[in-house]
């Protein structure tokens, strides 16, 4: 089964796809909003997939069921990390990719995109993903801790472009956890086009503009 989705198309019979994962207790609909002020017109036709998360209780939030892509356990996101739940929702990623692969679309021409608990998992997908993807989008988010392993990383997306937009002063991930990640990446060899904002966990006209541009790069 794959996961319910809001779809955008930006004209008839799209050559490229997005699949955007929102953060923790949002939804598909959270960045739905974004592809008007995102999309150029000069752009080929491209699908967005924005899927909805599967409901699940949340540790942090007291147990609370919300949908999530993994449970996080305390606000230090060096702790015991579920890796389990990162697995599986990897795993609904590539049913998605998968899906657009039978919809006439490449890997070479998918950009995996997510926002906080969504964008660690665009992360661990498109790391690990067999075939070369067009990109990945990181959105105030951090590399989970497995996916640094060798056996985790495809040789297929050793040269991924990464684009990542963090908040100077965000509290939920904190900065600092954004850059230790993006200097792990850059360590094992991935280029990490790296940007900072005056914000907190968010997201900014200022981002959107930037990442309008390097998306733009990647459509060909």
């Amino acid at each position: 089964m794959t996961l319910p989705a809001l779809e955008l198309e930006t004209a008839p019979n799209p050559s490229h796809s997005v699949i955007w994962l929102h953060g923790l207790g949002a939804d598909g609909n959270d960045f739905a909003p974004i592809v008007p002020q995102l999309v150029d017109r000069t752009w080929p036709a491209l699908r967005f997939v924005f899927p909805h998360a599967p409901v699940r209780p949340v540790t942090i939030n007291n147990g609370m069921s919300m949908r999530a892509w993994y449970d996080i356990a305390a606000f230090d996101l060096n702790a015991r990390q579920d890796e389990a739940g990162m697995r599986a929702s990897v795993a609904e990623v590539e049913t998605l990719i998968a899906r657009e692969h039978q919809r006439g679309i490449p890997s070479e021409r998918i950009v995996l995109a997510g926002f906080s608990q969504g964008g660690a998992i665009a992360l661990a997908a498109g790391l690990h993903h067999a075939e070369k993807l067009a990109g990945i989008i990181a959105l105030s988010t951090y590399l989970p801790a497995y996916v640094a392993l060798p056996a985790e990383r495809s040789a297929a997306n050793a040269s991924i472009p990464i684009f990542w937009g963090h908040g100077s002063m965000d509290p939920v991930v904190v900065p600092q956890r954004g850059t230790d990640s993006r200097d792990l990446l850059r360590s094992l060899g991935y280029a990490v086009e790296w940007h900072t904002y005056l914000m907190a966990h968010a997201v900014c006209p200022e981002e959107i503009g930037d990442l309008r541009y390097w998306l733009g790069q990647r459509l060909i």
